[in-house]
C-alpha cells in the first residue's frame, strides 16, 4: 500500500487547532452541566428535609409571584427570582398539620402580587390561624395597598418607624399615545364591533383620555375592589369602613406615626424587632417548605392546568410567562386522554389575546368537559379571551376581586406610510394584480374595502364568542350581548349575572372537582404543563439569555415595555381586555 504524504504544515496546525477547540467546547460543556447537576444535588438534598425542630414558615412578597411552581432547571437558568402562589397555598395548607411550624411571617416589601392573589393568600392564612391558633407576623418598611390588605389577616402587622402604608384607594390611570403617534403621522386604525363601546383595549392609540364607557366600566370595578378589600380590613381590624375611607381621602394613616395612631399598624419597628417577637426561632422560606412536602400518591388524580399569560399562538419556545395554544391544547388532551385523571381544573389568569389561539383552546376545552368534569379556577384576570377558554366549564370559581368578562374583540391596523416618507425621507411605490393586494399594507390607510372585511371578521367572531358564552352558561345569546359588549366585571359583579359559578379560590375548584368526580375522600394533583427537560431547556437557554438580558435592561428604562413587546407582533384580531392602567 502507498504510504499517504505527510500533511503540510498548514494543514496539521489547522487541524490541532480544531481539536483544542472541539475539547476545550466539549469539557466547558460537561463542566457546564456538572456543575449545574452539583448544584441541583445540593439543593435537593438542601430541600430534602428540613432539620429544624421548629421555625417560622416565612412569604416574602418582594419576589416574582406566579402562578405554578417553576421547574428548578428554569430557577437556575432564567435570571428572575420566582416563588409561586402554589406553593404558598400548599406550604400554608401542610404548615396546619406540621407541628414544628410556630407561626407564620408574611414580608410586605416590593409587593406585587395582585388583589386575587391577596385574597387567595390571605384565605389561606385565615384557615392557618383558625386550625391552629399560632400567630402570624406582618412586617414591611413600606405597604402597597394589596400588600397591606393581606398583612391585616395578621395578628400583629409591623412597620418601619420611618415607613409608610399606601392605604389611600384605587386609582387607575393609563396611558395615552395618540399625541405621540400624531407627531410622528403614524395612524392607527382601531376596528370594533359597533356595540363593543366598553372594548377600551387600543383606545389608548386613537384617544387622549379614557372614552365615557371606558371610564364608567373602570370606576364600577375599582370600586367593587375597595369596598370588598375595605369591608374586609375593618372586620380584621375591628373599625369601622366610613374611617378606613377617611384615612384614604385625606392621607390620614400613610405616614408611620399615622397609621399608629389609627391602629392601622399594631407597632413600629426595626427588622431586628421582628427577629426578637419570634424569640431566636429561625424562618424557613415556603418555597423551599414546599419543596419538601411528600406528594400524595393516589390512582385518583385532578390534573391543574396553568393558563397564565398573554394567549398566543404556537408552543413556548423560551422562559416567557404566556398561554401557547399548542401546549394548551396538549395539557387538555392529555388530562383527558388519561385514565387516572377523574377531573379537571384549569387554573386561568389572563387578561386575553389572539382570537384564533383562544378558539383552539376553547374547542380542547370543550373536549375535555365531555369526557370528565372540569372546573375553572380564576386567578386575577380571565378576561376576553381568558374567559371565553373558561366559559365551558362545568362550573366557574372566582375571587371577589377577579377582573373577568369583557366579551369582545377588536383590531388595530397601524399606517407608517407617512411616517416613512415625511420624517424618514423612505418613499415606497407599489405594483399590484388586483385592486386590493395592497389592501393591508402598513404603508398606506386601510381600503374602504378591506375596512368592510375587517368591520365584518370583528362583527362575525363577536356573534360566535357570545355563542360560546351562552352555550356554555346556560344563556341567551342576547342576554350575553347585553352583559358583553367589551365590558369588564369582578368577580363579585360577575356573579350576579351568570358569568361565574361561586366565589372562592383554587382550594375550592379542587373540592368541587373532587365531589363531581366522587372522588373526595382520596386524591393527588398532576400539574400541566409538564415541565421541559434539561437539555431542552439548556438549548433553549442559550439561544435566549442574552435576549432575556437585553429585555431585562429595556424594561429597567422603558414604562410599559412588556406591553409594547407584545404589541410589536401581536395577531390584527385580539380578544383582550385593557392592561395597561396602573391601580
Amino acid at each position: 500500500m502507498q504510504d499517504r504524504p505527510p500533511l503540510s504544515f498548514g494543514k496539521t496546525f489547522l487541524a490541532s487547532g480544531l481539536g483544542v477547540i472541539a475539547a476545550f467546547a466539549l469539557f466547558g460543556l460537561l463542566g457546564m452541566l456538572m456543575l449545574i447537576a452539583a448544584s441541583a444535588a445540593i439543593v435537593k438534598a438542601d430541600n430534602s428535609s428540613i432539620v429544624a425542630k421548629k421555625f417560622y414558615l416565612q412569604i416574602d412578597l418582594g419576589k416574582r409571584l406566579c402562578e405554578q411552581t417553576p421547574d428548578t432547571w428554569v430557577t437556575y437558568l432564567s435570571d428572575q427570582e420566582m416563588l409561586s402562589l402554589e406553593e404558598i397555598l400548599n406550604a400554608l395548607d401542610h404548615a396546619a398539620s406540621d407541628s414544628r411550624v410556630q407561626g407564620i411571617v408574611i414580608l410586605g416589601d416590593n409587593a406585587t402580587l395582585s388583589w386575587a392573589q391577596a385574597e387567595e393568600i390571605r384565605n389561606a392564612v385565615a384557615k392557618y390561624q383558625q386550625s391552629t391558633g399560632n400567630k402570624v407576623y406582618a412586617y414591611a418598611e413600606a405597604y402597597s395597598t394589596p400588600a397591606y390588605y393581606l398583612a391585616s389577616q395578621a395578628d400583629s402587622i409591623m412597620l418601619h418607624p420611618s415607613g409608610l402604608v399606601d392605604l389611600r384607594g384605587i386609582c387607575a390611570q393609563s396611558l395615552h399615545y395618540k399625541d405621540l403617534l400624531d407627531r410622528y403621522d403614524i395612524h392607527v386604525d382601531l376596528i370594533r364591533p359597533r356595540s363593543n363601546a366598553y372594548k377600551s383595549a387600543g383606545e389608548t392609540y386613537i384617544r387622549r383620555d379614557m372614552s365615557p364607557d371606558n371610564k364608567a366600566q373602570t370606576r364600577a370595578y375599582i370600586a367593587s375592589i375597595w369596598n370588598h378589600a375595605v369591608s374586609q380590613i375593618a372586620l380584621s381590624r375591628g373599625t369601622a369602613p366610613d374611617s378606613i375611607n377617611r384615612w384614604a381621602d385625606n392621607l390620614e394613616a400613610y405616614m408611620a406615626d399615622d397609621a399608629m395612631h389609627h391602629h392601622v399598624v399594631d407597632a413600629l419597628a426595626f427588622r431586628q424587632n421582628l427577629t426578637q417577637c419570634l424569640n431566636g426561632v429561625k424562618t424557613i422560606g415556603v418555597a423551599r417548605y414546599a419543596s419538601t412536602i411528600q406528594k400524595s400518591a393516589s390512582a385518583n388524580q385532578i390534573a391543574v392546568i396553568y393558563a397564565e399569560g398573554n394567549v398566543i399562538s404556537g408552543k413556548n419556545k423560551g422562559f416567557e410567562t404566556n398561554i401557547y395554544s399548542q401546549d394548551m391544547v396538549k395539557a387538555l388532551n392529555a388530562a383527558a386522554s388519561d385514565k387516572n385523571v377523574k377531573a379537571i381544573v384549569l387554573r386561568v389568569n389572563s387578561p386575553g389575546g389572539a382570537v384564533t389561539a383562544s378558539e383552539d383552546i376553547t374547542h380542547a376545552v370543550i373536549q375535555a368537559r365531555e369526557s370528565k368534569p372540569l372546573v375553572v379556577s380564576m386567578g386575577a384576570l380571565a378576561a376576553s379571551a381568558g374567559y371565553e377558554i373558561s366559559c365551558n366549564a362545568h362550573v366557574i370559581v372566582a375571587q371577589p376581586t377577579t377582573l373577568t368578562g369583557s366579551i369582545g374583540v377588536f383590531a388595530t391596523v397601524p399606517e407608517v406610510g407617512t411616517l416613512l416618507s415625511r420624517h424618514l425621507g423612505i418613499t415606497t411605490d407599489t405594483v399590484m394584480t388586483n385592486r386590493n393586494a395592497s389592501g393591508l399594507s402598513l404603508l398606506r390607510p386601510l381600503s374602504p374595502t378591506a375596512r368592510a372585511m375587517m368591520q365584518k371578521n370583528v362583527e362575525d367572531f363577536y356573534v360566535t364568542f357570545c355563542s360560546r358564552v351562552a352555550k356554555g352558561r346556560g344563556l341567551q345569546p342576547q342576554y350575553v350581548d347585553e352583559i358583553g359588549r367589551g365590558r369588564v366585571w369582578t368577580g363579585a359583579e360577575a356573579i350576579k349575572i351568570g358569568l361565574v359559578d361561586t366565589l372562592g379560590g383554587i382550594d375550592l375548584a379542587l373540592d368541587l372537582a373532587a365531589q363531581m368526580a366522587d372522588i373526595a375522600d382520596s386524591y393527588s394533583i398532576v400539574t400541566y404543563p409538564k415541565n421541559k427537560g434539561l437539555v431542552e431547556l439548556l438549548s433553549q437557554w442559550s439561544s435566549t439569555s442574552e435576549e432575556q438580558k437585553i429585555r431585562a435592561r429595556l424594561r429597567a428604562v422603558i414604562p410599559f415595555y412588556d406591553a409594547l413587546e407584545y404589541w410589536s407582533h401581536a395577531a390584527p384580531l385580539q380578544a383582550r381586555m385593557e392592561e395597561d392602567l396602573a391601580f
